[in-house]
């Protein structure tokens, strides 16, 4: 992996922990004027949980229960040199598991997701196996953790998605979930790569599919054209129905683009495509942010942070993106120096990708 490649990769892990903790304070907010009223009219640092809020009791810096497990995974990866899903279910089961109780408020960051909720439910109530249960929830956690695979496995495209996809299905079984989830990936090993977030993302992605590195099902020719009259319906490559997921990113960039259209200011982007919690809200908003400001890691996250609803989420994975972009070198010291596990975060990047 060449120096550019490692600083880009770090970038896109330290971003996400980065824009994670931003949000700790503001963290689901629906009511702008409420968020407004005890933040003022923009976050732009690290800030506590107010009383009767979300992740009460945490300081400024520290990260969510979204952070601690993507930390959790980034671990597992550089004992085992490479994922191991063994190793992860077990960490799962002793290092997470036995903090929480299946209750929303509990365990690290003061709150669980709903598919880690269905998860210990599952394994510690029910008492079945890994891989016997499933999560319906419709949200962006699975990808909040294997945004560390990617990174990790950036010189291979084929065995990151197949790793995000088995690592996705352990909390959340819905396959046009996981279609989107291992799409944010394959995005995300892009830009670590190098390759811009411009319109052509889309078609590069697809380039994929045709060289059966992505598992996403295509009848289209190059260019999205027709399939011929006669020719048979290529074999399905994976479980995706649909490359749909792969295609929205370049739509984005088109809207950021095209002078026509404006939002104004940026953070109301969570109005346009939906403040809750479901990836269909949060990807549409995340990738225009990353788009609009690709070289400018401070903006596109705090304009994530300021954007009310599901912020975390938003910022988190704005922070990946725009991180990969930027690499760790174009993160502003303050937000790292700010975070409350700066030198174990620093380390344990620098291992992943080292």
């Amino acid at each position: 992996m060449s120096e550019k490649i490692k600083n880009r990769a770090k970038g896109a892990v330290m971003g996400a922990f980065i824009g994670d903790a931003l949000a700790l304070g503001p963290h689901w907010y629906y009511d702008l004027e409420k968020l407004r009223e005890d933040y003022g009219e923009w976050v732009d640092d690290y800030t506590a949980p107010k009383k009767g809020r979300y992740h009460e009791g945490l300081n400024a810096g520290d990260i969510s229960q979204s952070g601690y497990i993507l930390k959790m995974l980034l671990g597992s990866i550089v004992e085992n040199k490479g994922y191991d899903e063994k190793d992860f279910c077990r960490r799962m089961d002793n290092d997470l598991f036995s903090q929480i109780d299946g209750t929303p408020v509990s365990g690290p960051g003061n709150y669980t997701s709903q598919s880690i909720r269905d998860t210990y439910r599952n394994r510690v109530i029910n008492n079945l196996q890994w891989g016997e249960f499933e999560s319906h929830a419709d949200t962006t956690e699975a990808i909040e953790r294997t945004l560390g695979i990617t990174a990790y496995y950036a010189g291979d495209l084929k065995k990151a998605s197949k790793n995000v996809y088995s690592n996705t299905i352990l909390t959340q079984s819905d396959e046009l979930l996981a279609s989107m989830t291992v799409a944010f990936n394959a995005v995300l090993w892009m830009l670590i790569n190098g390759y811009p977030l411009d319109e052509k993302i889309s078609g590069r992605l697809m380039e994929e599919v045709k060289n059966k590195t992505l598992p996403f099902h295509a009848v289209t020719g190059d260019g999205l054209a027709p399939p011929k009259k006669g020719v048979s319906e290529p074999s399905r490559l994976g479980r995706f129905a649909s490359p749909d997921a792969l295609l929205t990113p370049s739509f984005i960039v088109r809207a950021v683009e095209d002078p026509g259209i404006s939002i104004e200011p940026a953070w109301k982007v969570s109005l346009v495509y939906g403040m809750p919690c479901a990836i269909y809200h949060i990807l549409p908003s995340v990738y225009y942010l990353a788009a609009r400001f690709k070289d400018d890691f401070e903006l596109a996250v705090l304009h994530a942070v300021n954007s009310g609803g599901q912020n975390m989420a938003r910022a988190m994975l704005t922070g990946a993106l725009v991180g990969a972009q930027v690499g760790i070198d174009g993160i502003p010291g303050r937000f790292i120096e700010g975070l409350g596990e700066k030198d174990c975060l620093l380390k344990l990047t620098e291992r992943l990708v080292g």
